[in-house]
């Protein structure tokens, strides 16, 4: 074959992998100023950050994810010819149980800690369902109380409103594992005697329940029964309940009442010969007690027998935050934003290294999530100003203009100078970009001057374009001359006006 008929090596594409996305600068500053936010009031309540490794053993994690249909159980997992099995964490909650029963000599008890940073699930993607996200954690490893348990809820709370939420647009919704159990158990899907019977079914049962917001109850009722097909034609299998399994478990789901007192009475009949549901109903009576008693009321935390939550690992009370408000959905529907955060109760995951029981209860925010309903609400923040612009216009001036943004910083003004190519129009082309409040101009006349020309980009933007030289970039009314010593004033006196 001819040299020049050989094949070009393909160039990789130049693409975000599905699932994933990239985040650019503003975005990126409104999530840290949301964190900030957040964590203020976890450690108003006591809690210490931990940071965790991003990768742990695949053991080490177990099989908890509600969504076993991937490949290592829906987490990115690797064989290492060394470690063996090592996979990306797939949450925040499976690594801080291995953290406490490592460090456990070390640590107080209870422990009580929070901790931001993304995880990984091996998941389909879809319209915004992610492979990679970012999560905001709390827990409290050691402690058996109920009172955990309302902590979390109070916290989450406080941490929505701390985010940016109003009070009237969310709700924490609570519920109890073991009442759920008491349900399945009333429907002849757990035998208390051999719990590990039928698991696979139960987790079938809880993974339906759990998309009942999503679903809907005949979604939900179909995956309880033979199974259901989505609108893209893919089958999910189903429970294979009887009808009148099903109408039990639905039941539970609709058995909330105007009051935390009606809702826990009902369920004590829902329940009624299970010793273990009527454990979860009397958790969830403690919890609205010690709520109430907080001043947290039906406006901002309810008791909801709907709450599963789909990880498996949950063993007692579980909580849920939903977004009541209503945006459009990809059809032009109204449609309420949903669940942004989450937790429960997980007693036996420590124990898995340990062999011995931890109390463990926490919640988990997803941070993308609720970026996306600040957003929605139009409490994004928006895009921020950029740093001032020092323009270039006499490269062997170059350690002059690098002064003036060194004066600038000094004085805690973001300053950056053009390190680009191109006449003044591109410069101010490029400051436009970066959203600069301020361009500043020194030339060879302006030097030997000893003076500076300010540019009020705020006001000046519209006419940018049309700027041809450097006479006619002076000859507009948003240019001020100032003292070259002056600088550092002339710059924050052009800053506040544009605040005005």
């Amino acid at each position: 074959m001819p040299k020049d008929k050989e094949a070009k090596p393909r160039r990789p594409r130049a693409e975000t992998p599905r699932g994933f996305r990239d985040w650019f600068g503003a975005e990126v500053r409104s999530r840290a100023a949301m964190l900030d936010r957040i964590t203020e009031v976890y450690h108003r309540y006591g809690f210490d950050p931990l940071e965790t490794s991003a990768v742990e053993t695949l053991e080490a994690l177990g099989k908890h994810l509600p969504d076993v249909d991937r490949p290592q159980g829906g987490v990115f997992a690797w064989d290492d010819p060394d470690e063996g099995w090592l996979a990306l964490r797939y949450d925040l909650t499976a690594p801080l149980a291995r953290v406490y029963a490592q460090h456990r000599m070390s640590l107080p008890t209870p422990y009580r800690r929070y901790q931001v940073g993304p995880v990984w699930r091996n998941e389909k993607p879809g319209p915004g369902r992610f492979r990679q996200f970012t999560q905001c954690d709390a827990d409290t490893v050691g402690a058996a109380s109920v009172a955990a348990d309302a902590e979390m809820a109070a916290m989450l709370a406080d941490a929505l409103e701390a985010a940016g939420i109003a009070r009237g647009d969310y709700v924490v919704r609570i519920n109890d594992r073991k009442v759920l159990n008491g349900a399945l158990e009333a429907a002849g899907l757990l035998d208390p005697a051999d719990p590990e019977a039928d698991a696979g079914r139960r987790g079938i049962v809880m993974r339906a329940v759990d998309k009942l917001d999503r679903l809907g109850a005949d979604g939900v009722r179909a995956l309880l029964g033979p199974g259901r097909r989505d609108e893209s034609g893919d089958f999910t299998p189903g429970a294979g309940l009887s009808d009148e399994q099903a109408a039990r478990i639905l039941g539970l789901t609709g058995a909330r009442r105007a009051d935390a007192a009606g809702t826990c009475a009902r369920l004590g009949e829902i329940v009624a010969g299970s010793a273990v549901g009527a454990e979860g109903v009397a958790e969830l009576a403690a919890i609205a007690e010690l709520l109430e008693a907080q001043g947290y009321g039906s406006d901002r935390i309810v008791i909801d027998p709907a709450v599963v939550r789909g990880l498996g690992y949950y063993t007692g009370p579980v909580c849920e935050a939903e977004l009541t408000f209503e945006i459009l959905d990809d059809k032009g529907r109204p449609r309420q934003f949903g669940s942004v955060a989450g937790g429960g109760r997980y007693d036996d995951l420590v124990k898995r290294f340990t062999g011995q029981a931890v109390p463990a209860t926490g919640v988990s925010i997803g941070v993308d999530r609720l970026l996306a309903a600040l957003a929605a609400k139009g409490l994004g923040g928006g895009a921020e100003p950029g740093p001032v612009v020092v323009t270039v216009m006499d490269r062997a001036a170059m350690a002059d203009y690098q002064a003036m943004a060194a004066e600038l910083r000094a004085a805690g003004v973001r300053a950056e100078v053009f390190l680009g190519g191109g006449n003044v129009g591109r410069q101010l082309k490029y400051a436009d970009q970066r959203r600069a409040p301020v361009a500043i101009i020194a030339g060879e006349d302006e030097r030997a001057r000893g003076v500076v020309q300010l540019k009020d980009l705020a006001l000046g933007a519209r006419l940018s374009a049309e700027i041809a030289d450097h006479e006619a970039w002076k000859a507009q009314p948003a240019q001020v001359e100032a003292p070259r010593g002056g600088l550092v004033a002339a710059v924050r006196e052009m800053l506040a006006r544009a605040d005005r």
